[in-house]
Parts: C-alpha cells; structure tokens; sequence
C-alpha cells in the first residue's frame, strides 16, 4: 500500500468545550496519511488514477471551517468518515492538533488510524 498525505493542514474553526472557545475560532491543524495504490496514476500520469489531495484539502477544509465540534476527538472521527466514505480510503492515520491549547506544550490532540493497511 502506498501513502498519499497532507502535513501541517491548518484551518480556522470554533473548537472546544469552555464557553469562552464557542465565542472565538481557533486554529486546528492536521496531519493525515491515506492508504492508496499509485501505480495506475504513475503509469498513465493522470491525476483522475489517484487520490488527488487537493481535492481532500479543499473538502477538509470547506468542512473543519463550517464545524463547532466540543472535542478534537469528535471532529477527528467526522474526519476519517468522510475521506474513508468520500474518497474510498482503505486506511488511515489522522493526527488532529490545536497548537497553543495547553501552556508550555507546541500543541495537544489526538492521533487516530482507521481501516486496514493493506
């Protein structure tokens, strides 16, 4: 199985379970590997053979930027549904941050893999 990811996706959004994180956006940011296969895409050098991360990028985005979740967990399972769903992923590694969240650390959050790598 190859890997096709996405580093250092950072999208503005309400995110969090104090009141004071309902009022304002805060920055959420991802990094996501994508179980696919390459080889029909390198073959044929068309872009319609494989999984085209800016068409996941746009998708994420339009949809981290429309959301309130209250927990980081919760968004990140939203997130494995739809590139799983959307994009016909087999597997996946999501790794969902906010940066500054907690005092002294770069950032908190989650890392979570779904399906099987095969």
């Amino acid at each position: 199985m190859d890997i096709v990811y996405i580093r250092e996706l950072q999208v503005e959004t309400v995110i969090g379970i104090y009141d004071w994180e309902r009022e304002i956006r805060q920055t959420v940011s991802l990094d996501l590997e994508m179980g696919t296969d390459i080889r029909a895409a390198a073959a044929t050098e068309n872009i319609e053979n494989t999984l085209n991360y800016k068409s996941v990028s746009k998708r994420l985005i339009a949809f981290i930027a429309e959301s309130e979740f209250l927990l980081v967990e919760t968004m990140a399972e939203e997130i494995a549904q739809i590139v799983m769903e959307e994009f016909n992923v087999p597997w996946l590694r999501l790794r969902l941050s906010k940066p500054g969240a907690v005092r002294g650390a770069k950032d908190v959050g989650v890392l979570i893999e779904r399906g099987v790598k095969g």
